[in-house]
Formats: C-alpha cells, sequence, structure tokens
C-alpha cells in the first residue's frame, strides 16, 4: 500500500520537488527523507467524524462533490455551503474531507472559524492552516499580512484541499484564502457559513444551500436518536410524528428532542412535547440565536418583528409595518435573507422556520419571563388580554398585534393603552371589549381596529404621528374633527353602517388613500375631499345612500376612482384641473345618465367601466376614441376606430331625444367641422315636449327605407348612410326628424356614434356628432328623435325651390383591445338604421315645402302612385316601432 502511494506520488511529477523550486542536484538522501514525510502525512490522515447517523447526506454529498470538480486540475475551485445554523453543513463539509483527502497533497480542516477568530488572532489561524498542509510545528507568520504572503508563496504550486467551517467575516476569508492564484491548479476550497451574502462579497459565484430533511429522512434521524433505532417503537408513531412535524426538517433539532425524549414513557414525551412548543430547548436556542446576535441592531428589530408576528405574511404588507415601527425595510430584510433567517417563496409571502420563530419569539419572553407588560411585543392573545385587564401596560410596548381566534370579551376599565408611551402598531380583530377605550397614545403611526366599537374615537386623542387609520367596520357613527391628521396618509373607513357623512378633510393634506366601501348609510362627502393633492385612491363602492361625490374635483395623483354599486348615484363632479395620473375609473351600477363636459380634464384616463348602469350614459365625444370603455363583461371595451378631431362648441344641450325599453333620455349634440354659425340647429323635439306622438300624420310623413347590411369583412366599424330629400321655398320649416335602427343580439351593450349632416342647395349647413352608449335586454329597436329648425331670417329664396339632403349616420363603434385585438372575432354583422323618418309641422305653410317631389320637375301619375304605396308601407313599418317602444 505505502509503496503503491510513493510510485503514484512520484510519477504525478509534483510534490516536494515542485512546491520547493529544488534541483535534482540536490542530495538524495534528503530529497528521499522529504518524500517519506509528505507521503506519511497522507498515509496518517485521521479522518473526521461526521455524524453518528449520518441520515439524508449522501444526495447533497453528491451535488456539492459535482460544483467541486474533483476530477477537474483545471483551476481552483471554490464552492460555499449555507443554510441556518443546525441544518448541517459542517456534517457535509467533513463528509467531503473524507472522501477527497487522499487526492491532494495538502489538506486543512479549519473547524469553527468564527469562534475562534473571536479567541484568537487571524495570524495564529494562518499559522494552523500551514501548519496542517505541510505537517510541520512551530510555523509562525509574525502578523496577517505576512500570513498572507506566505501562504500565497508556500502553496500556489501545491494542490490543497482546505475547508473553512463556520466563516461569519469577510476578514476571515481574505486572510486565508485571499484568491484563487493563492493554490495550485486542481484545488480545491470549501466554505461553510451562515450568510450566503458574505459568499458572494468574496466572488464566490458557486454555493450551495443545505436543504432540511424530508420527512421520510427525518423520521429516520429522530427514530436513531430517540429509539436508537431506524424505526420507532409500536406506540410512539404519533410522538415521533409529531416531533418531525415539530423540528421542520431541522437535523440539530431532531438530533437534541429525539435524545432528550430517548427512554421516556409516553406521558412524559407528550408532556416534554408540550413544554417545547412553548419554550424552545436550550440547546437549539443557544445554535439559532447566534445568527440573531451577529445582526445590527435595525436587523435585530426587524428580525424580532418577523419572528413575532408576520411569518407567512405577504412581503409589500410586512415592509409597510416595519417601515411605520420606523425600520429600513429593504436592507434588513435582505441581511436576514442573507443569513439565511428567513426566505421570501415565489408567492411573494415571508418564510421563516418554525424553530427560527420559536427563537425569536423566545428572545422576546426572555425581556420579561414573569410579566408581559413589560415585553416589547405581544401577541399571545392570553399576554394581551391579561396587560389589558390588568391595566399592566408600560412605555417598553412597541407593537400589539391581536388577532384572537373566537370572539372574546376583554373585560378592562379601558385605560390599559394609557401607560404605552411608546406604542407605535396597534392591530386589534375579533375583540369584544367590555368598555370602549378612554385613551389612545399620541405615539401611534397604525391604528387598526377591526369591529372598533365605539360611536367615536376618544375626545382627548391626539394623533400627530399617525400614518394609518383602519376602523373597517366598526361602529363609528362621526369623525368629530381630523385637524390633527396631518401624518395620515391611509384612511379606512369600509363598512361602517353607522357612518353618515365624512368632514372636512383640508387639514389631512398628506391623505394618499381613501376608503369609504360599503357604508351604506354615508349621504355626504365633504367637498374639500375633491381637492386633495396627494390622493391616489378613492373607493367608495357600494355607498348606496351617496348620490353625489363632490361638487367638483381637482386631484392632481389620483389614479383609481371607485364608485361601483353607488345605486343611487345621479351627477359625476366637474373636473376643475388636469388629471394626469388617473387610470380608472369606475362607475358601474350608478344612476348616472351623463357625464359633464370638463371629463375630457382626465387626460390620463385609460379605462371607463359603466357596466350595469341603470341609463343610458352620455359620453362626451372626445372621451371614447382614446380611453377603453367597459360596458360589459362579454366586452372588454370599445374605441372608435376612426381619428377623431377634436370637437368643437357645445351647439345644444339635451336636444337628441333617445327612445328604448327604459324610456327616454337627452344626449348632448355637438358640431363637427363647421362654423359654429350654424344656419340650422338641432333642438328637442316639439312633440315630445307636448306629449303628443307621431301618429295620424298622413301625407306629412316621408320614410327611407334602409336594407340590410353586409357583412363587414375587416377591423374597420362602417356606416350606413340615410338621405332624406325634400324642397322648401321662403323659410326652412321646422321638422321632426326619426331614425330608427336595430343592433340585434351580438352583445349586450354597445357603443353608438350618431352623426347627422343637413345640405341645402349641396352646401353644409349642420354637421353634428353625438357618441353614446345603447344598452339591450328585453328588445332591440331604439329611435333617436330631435327637431330641426332654421336659426336665421332671409338667407333663402322665397321663390325658388330650395333642395335639402339630410343624412343620417349611425356607427357602431368595435370592440377594441391594443394588446389582444378583437374583443370576438374581425367579422362583424351590422345591422344598425333600418329607417329614417321626417315630420314637418303643421305651423308651416303647405305650399311652401314638398317631401316627394322637385317641384320644378313633378312627377308622373303613374310615378306618384308607386311612390304613395311605398310610403304607405313604409308609415306601417314606422307604427310598428313607435307601439313597441
Amino acid at each position: 500500500m505505502q509503496v503503491s502511494k510513493i510510485q503514484v506520488y512520484l510519477h504525478s511529477g509534483t510534490g516536494v520537488w515542485n512546491e520547493l523550486g529544488q534541483k535534482r542536484s540536490q542530495q538524495e538522501y534528503k530529497f528521499i527523507r522529504m518524500i517519506v514525510a509528505n507521503v506519511s502525512i497522507r498515509i496518517n490522515r485521521v479522518p473526521l467524524h461526521v455524524a453518528n447517523n449520518p441520515v439524508g447526506l449522501e444526495s447533497q454529498i453528491i451535488e456539492v462533490a459535482s460544483l467541486l470538480e474533483f476530477k477537474s486540475d483545471e483551476r481552483v475551485n471554490m464552492v460555499g455551503i449555507y443554510g441556518i445554523g443546525g441544518i448541517g453543513k459542517s456534517t457535509i463539509a467533513r463528509a467531503l474531507h473524507n472522501l477527497s483527502a487522499d487526492q491532494f497533497e495538502g489538506v486543512c480542516f479549519l473547524g469553527d472559524i468564527r469562534e475562534r477568530a473571536t479567541n484568537h488572532d487571524l495570524a495564529q489561524l494562518q499559522e494552523t492552516l500551514l501548519s496542517e498542509v505541510f505537517g510541520e510545528k512551530g510555523i509562525k507568520v509574525g502578523d496577517v499580512y505576512k500570513g498572507m504572503s506566505m501562504i500565497k508563496a508556500r502553496l500556489k504550486r501545491k494542490k490543497v484541499l482546505l475547508i473553512l467551517d463556520n466563516v461569519d467575516k469577510v476578514q476571515q476569508l481574505r486572510a486565508l484564502v485571499g484568491a484563487p492564484d493563492w493554490f495550485g491548479f486542481g484545488s480545491k476550497i470549501i466554505i461553510t457559513t451562515r450568510d450566503k451574502h458574505l459568499l458572494a462579497t468574496h466572488g464566490i459565484v458557486k454555493v450551495y444551500e443545505v436543504r432540511q430533511l424530508k420527512d421520510e429522512k427525518a423520521l429516520e434521524l429522530f427514530s436513531w436518536h430517540a429509539f436508537k433505532d431506524k424505526k420507532n417503537y409500536p406506540g410512539y408513531v404519533d410522538i415521533a410524528k409529531r416531533a418531525v412535524s415539530y423540528c421542520e426538517g431541522l437535523p440539530l433539532a431532531l438530533e437534541v428532542i429525539g435524545s432528550q425524549l430517548f427512554g421516556k414513557s409516553l406521558v412524559v414525551c407528550k408532556s416534554s412535547l408540550d413544554k417545547y412548543e412553548r419554550v424552545l430547548p436550550k440547546d437549539i436556542h443557544a445554535i439559532l440565536k447566534i445568527s440573531y446576535d451577529d445582526l445590527e441592531e435595525d436587523e435585530k428589530g426587524i428580525f424580532l418583528d418577523i419572528a413575532c408576528f408576520f411569518n407567512s405574511s405577504e412581503i409589500g404588507y410586512v415592509k409597510e409595518i416595519l417601515y411605520l415601527h420606523g425600520f429600513h425595510a429593504e436592507d434588513g430584510i435582505q441581511q436576514l435573507t442573507d443569513k439565511s433567517l428567513m426566505k421570501i417563496d415565489t408567492n411573494g409571502c415571508v418564510r421563516m422556520h418554525d424553530l427560527i420563530q420559536d427563537m425569536g419569539r423566545e428572545i422576546v419572553r426572555q425581556e420579561s419571563t414573569l410579566e408581559p407588560g413589560r415585553r416589547s411585543r405581544l401577541w399571545f392573545s392570553d399576554d394581551i388580554v391579561h396587560v389589558l385587564e390588568e391595566n399592566k401596560g408600560t412605555d417598553t410596548i412597541e407593537v400589539i398585534i391581536a388577532d384572537f381566534c373566537e370572539a372574546r370579551k376583554v373585560k378592562w376599565c379601558g385605560k390599559a393603552f394609557g401607560q404605552m408611551k411608546n406604542l407605535k402598531i396597534l392591530i386589534i380583530g375579533n375583540a369584544q371589549f367590555s368598555r370602549d377605550p378612554q385613551v389612545l397614545p399620541s405615539s401611534l403611526r397604525l391604528l387598526d381596529w377591526h369591529g372598533y366599537q365605539s360611536s367615536s374615537l376618544p375626545s382627548d386623542f391626539n394623533p400627530k404621528n399617525l400614518i394609518i387609520l383602519n376602523l373597517a367596520e366598526s361602529c363609528l357613527k362621526r369623525v368629530e374633527s381630523l385637524k390633527v391628521f396631518e401624518t395620515l396618509i391611509f384612511l379606512d373607513f369600509q363598512d361602517c353602517k353607522f357612518l353618515t357623512e365624512i368632514p372636512s378633510l383640508s387639514r389631512v393634506p398628506n391623505l394618499g388613500s381613501l376608503c369609504l366601501d360599503y357604508c351604506t348609510n354615508l349621504f355626504r362627502i365633504h367637498e374639500s375631499v375633491g381637492f386633495l393633492a396627494k390622493l391616489v385612491l378613492l373607493s367608495a363602492q357600494g355607498c348606496t345612500q351617496l348620490d353625489r361625490l363632490v361638487p367638483c374635483m381637482n386631484l392632481p395623483s389620483l389614479e383609481t376612482l371607485d364608485l361601483r354599486g353607488c345605486s343611487r348615484l345621479e351627477s359625476f363632479p366637474e373636473v376643475l384641473g388636469v388629471m394626469e395620473n388617473i387610470k380608472d375609473v369606475y362607475l358601474d351600477e350608478t344612476n348616472l345618465y351623463e357625464l359633464p363636459f370638463t371629463i375630457g380634464n382626465l387626460v390620463g384616463l385609460q379605462s371607463l367601466f359603466l357596466r350595469r348602469c341603470k341609463r343610458t350614459i352620455q359620453i362626451p365625444s372626445y372621451v371614447l376614441p382614446k380611453s377603453e370603455i367597459v360596458i360589459s363583461n362579454k366586452v372588454s371595451g370599445f374605441r372608435s376606430s376612426n381619428v377623431v378631431e377634436k370637437v368643437g362648441p357645445k351647439v345644444s344641450a339635451n336636444a337628441m331625444c333617445v327612445y328604448n325599453e327604459y324610456g327616454k333620455s337627452f344626449l348632448n349634440v355637438y358640431s363637427l367641422n363647421v362654423s359654429t354659425n350654424n344656419v340650422i340647429e338641432v333642438c328637442s323635439p316639439s312633440w315630445n315636449q307636448d306629449g303628443h306622438k307621431l301618429k295620424n300624420i298622413g301625407y306629412r310623413l316621408f320614410c327611407h327605407p334602409i336594407h340590410r347590411a353586409r357583412l363587414i369583412m375587416d377591423k374597420v366599424s362602417r356606416s350606413n348612410e340615410s338621405p332624406v330629400h325634400f324642397w322648401f321655398r321662403k323659410k326652412f320649416p321646422r321638422i321632426a326628424l326619426c331614425c330608427f335602427f336595430e343592433i340585434g343580439e351580438l352583445f349586450d351593450n354597445v357603443v353608438l356614434d350618431f352623426k347627422l349632416n343637413v345640405l341645402i342647395n349641396g352646401t353644409k349647413q349642420l354637421s353634428t356628432s353625438s357618441e353614446y352608449i345603447y344598452y339591450i335586454k328585453r328588445k332591440t329597436h331604439q329611435k333617436l328623435c330631435c327637431d330641426l329648425q332654421c336659426n336665421k331670417e332671409g338667407i333663402f329664396s322665397e321663390n325658388e325651390w330650395n333642395h335639402v339632403e339630410i343624412l343620417c349616420e349611425i356607427e357602431h363603434l368595435m370592440p377594441y383591445d391594443s394588446e389582444r385585438g378583437m374583443v370576438y372575432h374581425d367579422w362583424i354583422t351590422k345591422r344598425i338604421l333600418k329607417s329614417s323618418v321626417i315630420h314637418v309641422y303643421s305651423e308651416n305653410n303647405e305650399d311652401d315645402f314638398n317631401l316627394v317631389e322637385n317641384p320644378d320637375f313633378p312627377l308622373s301619375t303613374e310615378q306618384k302612385f308607386q311612390e304613395m304605396q311605398r310610403r304607405l308601407k313604409r308609415l306601417h313599418f314606422i307604427q310598428l316601432h313607435f307601439h313597441q317602444i
């Protein structure tokens, strides 16, 4: 065996010869002596103790070995092994030492460097490293910097295996394994640590995180220690499973608890586990607490908050509360993650090993083992009830989060919070109190009291530091004054059924979120809410008594306005200033019938939601082309397919009357591309105002049929045109215009663009547009009606006949989505305009107009008869439509 190793050593061309750079002229006996010494070191190496029961190591050793690339001598490989205390990092490193030590010229295992560096300086560790590699005693380096030079000089041509166990400072790595070029090709460096960031700082990119044992292996390891066998004893199955669940795959805990339960009866085992679940065993606590002791003060506070309150909570919420407590959350959470004290899972939630959590809670318990009121954090319901009922609060308490599993009555005097001068976070849920709180500390930054029982806040409450106020589902009836809430950012009164009005918020300048959802008796919101410069979210959905939000608003920071389910809401605020940040406005299930002209100031608006509204809502034309209008759960939205120019000034409000199964409503009509001095104007129909219907009016009706439109094969919306012709002289007659159209059953709701053009003697005298949403329930027919009249005198010939052409267009705006394209299909069936009708009022002289023919070119008798037949058929069709509507 020895001869074989010597032969291999000589054949390798390495060893003492190359290491010392000596020439072959060296005396032969000295050379042989050095060879024998080095071979003896290899032969006499004593394997390290790995573990009494090395369960679950094999797969992890293979994975780390693959990172080390033992078969390759092309470069120096540095690999970091990290994980929480007690997870088995050192065990894996010792196993790798035993597996591969014989492949190297020099080997050194420096155990527990953290502890040794505390009691000795780094120079002593350097001396130990050199002594173990060369098998020489008495090596002295002088100081750390000389030691670094010596290590590099003596090892740069030597293939070595170095294991640095439990490193906690980057200075230790710099002093012992400064850079890859310190060592010969094929050298392997293994570093174990609890701090992943430390490895990255030293440039180590190959890292391995030690995993917890799976249930099967965990049960096996526990059984070896608790029962001295691979399998557990009959009758102890439940005990074993409970212990394994408690340890969560942590080998240290499985060994400690298994050993402590060895030889004990079932009753004693159950009692011991009960105790462990309350108080972490000292041996485990001491090992895990090492990581806590290495944290900075800010990081310790963050760790204790997470351990006491936020394990498994969403990371965004955790950061928010930590900020309110006064911590720098981003950096602190990163440090805890690097030191393996916590993780953030794929769902964005904080995950902390239960034993790590227990260690943190035990640290807080040790602040005062007998009196909970002298601890910094309270989370255990019994402790909280004790402090409140016994009035044991002190200025040590910083955070209370009480979320009782069952509704629990707290019998107190109401003054317990008075002594908590440093209480910053107070979160209470599912608790019943015998009395209303008489006092709340002014130190509070977060007050979250779900189901707050009092009708008001304490009269002397001075919330000068309060940032978040959440009183959801409370009995709050009034908020007396918000003058001192100058730091408030978040205000939540959701589900406050007794709240009737919101007072002035003008003294709450930093408010960023106001939630009033489902305050079903809220009927008044102070107008100051419309002028909060920093408000980002305003939500009042489900406020069924609210008929108006505020009269006016200018909210430059607002991104979301949610008024869904405000069934009595009839008006939308006038928008007084440009709002560039607004993205979404929800007006579903409201009673609105129009939006104000100033809604155009919502220049950032991306989506306007109008699902299941009670009325046909009038939307200014300039809103539709740039915003998604969502009016159905099926249809994502509507956007005009054509580029619509900015509209001119309003010609007439409430001029166009819409009739459908809901009754009647009015549209605002806007002029397009025509001078404001229009000769013809649109106004409300006189017959509608007088309560008369268009019936029995004989020859005064003229109908123009529109044939069914063909299938449209492209994405561009096309319209059908309905030219109606008549002749007049002297004065343009006042006429009623009715347009009948049919959408069909393609969509629940559609957006229509109605356009009206009037040409007299070939010259355009009127051009209007009105876009609105048409809702379909029981019927598919609808009509638009208006009056046309001349607003100027003496511009037409009194003797010559003037030709009038009325062109009605109804354009169906197609569903559109910028990312997904068409919502349904590219092929859309268009059944829009069925016919148009004009009626000349009796106030006009019959001799001065003609609806059938040009008086200068009269029809023949046969043509007149045919035209009369066609008119009678159309009249029957129109009367049927009137009857349906």
